[in-house]
């Protein structure tokens, strides 16, 4: 096959959401020569925003999107097995801290927005529910994350939200952080005025502001 077929396979391998022609297809990729980054940006990546529209529209479920990321992740493991960590981490959309603000134990909305992150190619470190802001800040600096993303599903807790940010500013290391904010009672007017970078109100839209973000921040 040719590296069109390939990818086009690749995508649907995700859009079919199977795992055994996910992996056939990145092998057939890495023996083609196929570059790692076109595989996944025009192969897989394609196939995972056709998921992502689909769930929006209510098409497909959680089961779904938990599979086709399962067969994403085993396929961006075999493209990019021979890599470098240097080219691995090129190849990585970036690194992102997900959890539930502090008081709030809501946590379906940040388990489906983890779960299109990392089919989408992002590090994602999941800190949980009911986190304290001192330890979303701790763990965000221990792993040196690329994003901040904390999601409230109260209005009482929204509050935390904003104490992520001054909290960085206090420590002097806000410019590190991209910081973005979503759930159900959330709106770009509330995120802009905290001072937030970004928000949204969908799990694809998360992923689409996370890409958007990060490539501003890599100039």
């Amino acid at each position: 096959m040719d590296q069109k077929e390939i990818l086009a396979e690749l995508r649907k391998s995700i859009e079919e959401m199977d795992t055994e022609l996910a992996e056939k297809s990145a092998k057939e990729a890495v023996n083609a020569g196929i570059d790692p980054l076109i595989a996944i940006s025009d192969g897989l990546s394609k196939g995972m925003e056709t998921m992502s529209d689909l769930f929006d529209e209510g098409e497909v479920f959680v089961p779904q999107l938990l599979i086709a990321s399962e067969a994403f992740e085993n396929a961006v493991s075999i493209l990019t097995s021979t890599m470098s960590e240097e080219m691995k981490n090129s190849v990585s959309q970036g690194k992102i801290l997900v959890h539930t603000v502090q008081g709030d134990i809501h946590d379906i909305g940040k388990n489906i927005v983890k779960t299109m992150l990392s089919a989408s190619g992002f590090e994602v470190i999941d800190m949980g529910r009911d986190v304290p802001v001192e330890d979303v800040i701790e763990k965000a600096k221990e792993c040196k994350v690329d994003i901040i993303a904390g999601s409230a599903l109260m209005t009482t807790t929204m509050p935390s939200q904003r104490d992520i940010i001054s909290l960085l500013k206090e420590e002097g290391i806000r410019d590190q952080f991209i910081c973005m904010f979503g759930g159900a009672p959330v709106s770009e007017e509330w995120v802009e005025k905290i001072g937030a970078d970004g928000y949204s109100e969908s799990a694809s839209g998360a992923v689409k502001k996370a890409k958007e973000l990060m490539s501003k921040k890599r100039g």
